[in-house]
């Protein structure tokens, strides 16, 4: 069994506060629907993400000025470290809460 590293386990802590105390929201619609808004403070991907998906949001990501955090782990990691029991690809932050995964990602 491999250690994992210390910036993963701050991310996935960051993640479930953000989740639990903050406004997020899951899938790849929901998050366009954001970005384009304007409301979506940072865009998580897994690191599995469709390829065609990962580049659209990246593209929105730039003209928006929205800053765009590439998960270490895929699909099923990521909805664990939000504290979901299904699969979680691609979700926005629009209020980090208590969570200060904005910051550290800036």
């Amino acid at each position: 069994m491999g250690r994992k590293k210390v910036g993963a386990d701050n991310t996935n802590a960051n993640l479930a506060m953000a989740v639990r105390s903050g406004k997020c929201s899951l899938g790849r619609r929901q998050t366009l629907r954001l970005m384009t808004a304007g409301k979506a403070k940072l865009v998580v991907i897994a690191n599995n993400a469709d390829h065609l998906h990962k580049s659209e949001l990246e593209y929105n990501g730039f003209m928006g000025k929205i800053p765009i955090l590439h998960y270490k782990g895929n699909n099923n990691e990521l909805g664990t470290a939000c504290g979901k029991r299904f699969k979680v690809t691609i979700m926005a932050i629009q209020d980090p809460g208590d969570s200060d995964i904005i910051k550290s990602k800036s």
